[in-house]
């Protein structure tokens, strides 16, 4: 199984998609910036390939989106059902999409994220050093992310600020 990565140019923040198995570098085609990715092993990522940082969680590789409107779709369901006197068929589709929702759970696979740049990685295993998302560990990087957008901003001479 081949690594694809989902991440954003680190220069202009641009969305960009790569599968490893084709190249080990990528070219930005809006910036020219260049990033080089030989650093991996195959099946193992110990830190991210593009900003080095070796804080990453996993999560479930499903859109939430998709989830959400699942379980949205079922409690409606649920409701309509109950509200026209029919218990059984209510309870049927409630306890059928908590049945679909226990497959899909381990039908779908994990992606690896990096804190840091998040950036995406499918199709590696998860090994032990990869652990569920923390807020935590996610505020940390969100406060440094403001700050370096604030002291950025600070550099700025007066005449560039918006």
């Amino acid at each position: 199984m081949s690594l694809r990565i989902r991440f954003r140019c680190p220069e202009c923040d641009d969305a960009a998609r790569l599968d490893l198995s084709q190249s080990r570098t990528w070219q930005c085609p809006r910036c020219d910036h260049w990033q080089d990715l030989k650093a991996y092993q195959e099946g193992q990522l110990s830190a991210c390939l593009l900003c080095r940082n070796r804080e990453l969680y996993k999560k479930k590789d499903f859109p939430h989106w998709l989830g959400l409107t699942i379980l949205t779709v079922a409690c409606l369901a649920f409701l309509w059902a109950h509200g026209r006197y029919h218990p059984g068929i209510a309870w049927m589709i409630l306890i059928g999409s908590a049945a679909f929702d226990g497959l899909l759970y381990f039908w779908v696979g994990d992606a690896i994220v990096c804190y840091r740049c998040g950036a995406e990685y499918r199709g590696v295993i998860p090994s032990a050093e990869h652990k569920p998302f923390e807020l935590t560990i996610a505020e940390r990087y969100r406060q440094e992310r403001l700050r370096r957008t604030e002291l950025e901003s600070e550099r700025k001479p007066t005449s560039q600020r918006g």
